[in-house]
C-alpha cells in the first residue's frame, strides 16, 4: 500500500475508525476488500463533515491513499468494475461471519471469534458503497453486531454464553479497550482509545428480537486468513479451525437437456444478473467453496437458457 500516512482521526469521524483500522489490517491479505473499506469511510467521512480544516485534512490524505490503491491494483477486475467488488468484499463478509457464527454454534467462544463477528457486520457497512442492502445482510449485520457485544461480556463477566440465535437484547463493549495491552498492532490513525468507540448492540434502536430463524448458507468455513487473530493471554483455550466438510449440490439434471425456448428474449436485466451470478462464483472459488460457486453457476445457466430463474 502506497505510503500515505493518515493525520490523527478528528472526533467527528470516530464511527468510521473501526472501518479505517479494519483497511489496515487487511491491507496485506485482502487488499481489495481494504480498498473498499476506505472508500466507505471516505464516503461516510464526506457525510459527516467535509468543511472544518481538520475534516479536509483526514479526508484529503485519505482520498491520496485511494489513489495510490487504485494504481497499484489498477488491473484487479474487482477494483475497477463494481460488480466484481461487491462480489468480492461481500464474499469476505459472509466467510468472516459464517466462521465466527460455526464457532459460536460449537460453544467455541474466544476473542477470535468475537472479533469475527464484529468485522464482519464492519464489512456488511462497507457493502452500501455499493447500494443498498439486502434485508439478509442487515439481519447478518445487526446479529454479528450484537452476538460480539453480548460474547464479549459474557466472557468478561465469568459467564458462560448460550449458542447460536437466541432473543436479542441491549449489548455493549469496547473494542479498542479490548485490545488495549493484548496487541502491539496501532491503528494508522493513531487514535487513543476512547469510550467513543463503544458498540452498543442497542443503538440501532432494534427492540429485543428473536433470531432463530436466522439465514446460514451450509457449507461455511472460515476464510484462508482471518483478520482476527487470538490474542496472547486470553485464559481460552482453542483448537485449530479445520474446513468443514463441503456439502457439494447435484448438478440439475435439467440442465443437460435443456433448449433455449425459441420465444425467449433475455433483457439487459437478465444480463446483469447471469453476470452477477458468475462473479459470486468466481469469487466464491477464491475461497475453494465449491458449493456457492456451483450454485451461482447454475442460476447463471439456467437464467440464461430458459430466461427464468
Amino acid at each position: 500500500m502506497a505510503a500515505t500516512a493518515l493525520p490523527p482521526l478528528p472526533p467527528q469521524f470516530k464511527s468510521i475508525q473501526h472501518h479505517l483500522r479494519t483497511a489496515q489490517e487487511l491491507d496485506k491479505r485482502e487488499p481489495v476488500v481494504a480498498y473498499y473499506c476506505r472508500l466507505y469511510a471516505m464516503q461516510t467521512g464526506m457525510k459527516i463533515d467535509s468543511k472544518t480544516p481538520e475534516c479536509r485534512k483526514f479526508l484529503s490524505k485519505l482520498m491520496d491513499q485511494l489513489e495510490a490503491m487504485k494504481k497499484q491494483f489498477g488491473d484487479n477486475e474487482a477494483i475497477t468494475q463494481e460488480i466484481v467488488g461487491s462480489a468480492h468484499v461481500e464474499n469476505y463478509a459472509l466467510k468472516m461471519f459464517l466462521y465466527a457464527d460455526n464457532e459460536d454454534r460449537a460453544g467455541q467462544f474466544h476473542k477470535n471469534m468475537i472479533k469475527s463477528f464484529y468485522t464482519a457486520s464492519l464489512l456488511i457497512d462497507v457493502l452500501t458503497v455499493f447500494g443498498e442492502l439486502s434485508e439478509e445482510n442487515v439481519q447478518h449485520r445487526k446479529y454479528a453486531r450484537w452476538k460480539a457485544a453480548y460474547i464479549h461480556n459474557c466472557l468478561k463477566n465469568g459467564e458462560t454464553p448460550q449458542p447460536g440465535p437466541i432473543g436479542m437484547e441491549g449489548e455493549t463493549f469496547d473494542l479498542e479497550r479490548e485490545e488495549a495491552g493484548s496487541s502491539s498492532h496501532q491503528s494508522g490513525t493513531n487514535q487513543p482509545a476512547s469510550s467513543s468507540s463503544t458498540y452498543e448492540a442497542s443503538n440501532t434502536n432494534t427492540p429485543a428480537s428473536n433470531f432463530t430463524g436466522i439465514q446460514v448458507p451450509p457449507g461455511a468455513h472460515a476464510p484462508a486468513n482471518t483478520p482476527a487473530e487470538v490474542p496472547h493471554n486470553t485464559g481460552v483455550t482453542t483448537n485449530t479451525i479445520q474446513p468443514a466438510p463441503q456439502n457439494i449440490p447435484l448438478v440439475d439434471p435439467s440442465l443437460y437437456s435443456a433448449q433455449s425456448a425459441g420465444e425467449v428474449r433475455l433483457t439487459p436485466e437478465d444480463f446483469a444478473r447471469a453476470q452477477k451470478y458468475c462473479k459470486y462464483a468466481g469469487s466464491a472459488l477464491q475461497y475453494e467453496d465449491v458449493s456457492t460457486a456451483v450454485q451461482n453457476l447454475q442460476k447463471a445457466l439456467k437464467l440464461l437458457i430458459t430466461g427464468r430463474e
